[in-house]
């Protein structure tokens, strides 16, 4: 089955965690052995030949910096400039994999199909570029709202106004409170350039607040349910219908903390917690009940976010393992028509409508 990931923080693994990703991930774990700085070192599992293994032609990648104030406990720059010239090194990045034939762009309809046949053409997928739509997790790194339409030039097509705590838009995961006029601001310019509002982090204040005054193309790239692990990260049975009702996507994450209750960090352990790529279904089949189709679900792994196999679900070692879904998916009475929306065509289908 062909799969467009919905998030991977692609940049930040190459960039901050100084790994080559076109190295297979066991090259990658045994390049890790004894280094301790990260808590995934040696526990990868993302990587391009995975990627291609697994038959993931398209990801939404990042760019992420967070900006902070100086008695933060959360990790980031300490002004504006700083962030946007640590995205601005990712994008050089993503351009060098470009260079180097690893990935290719994407930024409109025309080429999104180009490249989704190319992954579909009956050629070995071996040697071809991983497309990518690049994404900006959080917004604190745009120094001003002019520029976005710079990142808009150089082929952003989604932002997330928030990540974790309170930023310079909008606040996120743990925190309260609404946007302030530069978030509003920022939906407006978002909604003129046409660029893809990502729901995902905001905190419930400021989540409908978005809702209410932005009327352009709204997803989720990596969201589960709070039915299922109560916490603010997670959506709300009325949250997720209000994203469905405005035509959403949402995808489901593997972070094992969004998956399963009382994860503690760096102390449970995947197999303990029962938690597998079956929990994954739950969440993302309970979305599918709450919409009464598999119209508004996908994939958004997130599975390089800063952690790995300690700490995704215990049946899967690399990537690659997304096809595992599928026949879970299909064990469950999804039709092979449902299948295909889910893994890549609702994604497919929401930017075909959205993008010129």
């Amino acid at each position: 089955m062909f799969i467009l990931d919905a998030h991977l923080d692609l940049s930040m693994n190459a960039m901050e965690w100084n790994r080559d990703l076109r190295n297979d991930v066991p090259t990658l774990r045994n390049l890790e052995k004894g280094m301790t700085d990260k808590p995934d070192r040696e526990r990868a599992t993302v990587s391009f030949p995975d990627l291609r293994r697994g038959n993931i032609g398209i990801v939404v990648a990042t760019q992420i910096a967070r900006f902070v104030k100086p008695d933060s406990i959360i990790p980031g720059w300490n002004s504006p400039e700083q962030a946007w010239s640590q995205t601005q090194g990712q994008l050089a990045w993503y351009k060098s994999m470009e260079e180097a034939g690893q990935m290719t762009q994407i930024t409109d309809k025309k080429s999104l199909l180009n490249h989704f046949n190319l992954w579909n053409d009956g050629t070995p997928n071996d040697n071809k570029p991983i497309g990518y739509i690049l994404s900006l997790e959080g917004a604190d790194s745009i120094i001003d709202i002019s520029y976005l339409e710079k990142a808009y030039n150089y082929g952003l097509r989604a932002v997330g106004p928030a990540h974790y705590g309170p930023g310079r838009y909008a606040n996120g995961t743990d925190a309260t409170g609404k946007m302030n006029q530069n978030g509003i601001e920022l939906l407006k310019e978002m909604e003129r350039l046409n660029i893809i509002l990502d729901a995902t982090h905001l905190c419930d204040d400021a989540f409908w607040q978005a809702l209410d005054h932005f009327n352009g193309a709204v997803w989720a790239s990596h969201n589960n349910c709070r039915a299922l692990v109560d916490h603010n990260r997670q959506y709300s049975d009325e949250m997720i219908k209000a994203l469905v009702s405005r035509g959403a996507v949402i995808g489901g994450a593997l972070d094992a903390w969004m998956m399963v209750p009382n994860w503690e960090r760096g102390i449970s352990d995947p197999k303990k917690m029962n938690c597998s790529l079956e929990t994954a279904f739950k969440h993302m089949d309970h979305i599918c009940q709450l919409a009464g189709n598999a119209n508004h679900i996908g994939i958004g792994s997130d599975l390089d976010g800063a952690f790995g196999t300690e700490q995704c679900p215990y049946d899967l070692d690399t990537i690659a393992d997304l096809q595992k879904l599928v026949l879970i998916f299909k064990n469950h009475g999804y039709s092979d028509e449902d299948l295909k929306k889910i893994f890549h065509q609702n994604w497919i289908d929401f930017l075909v409508k959205h993008w010129d």
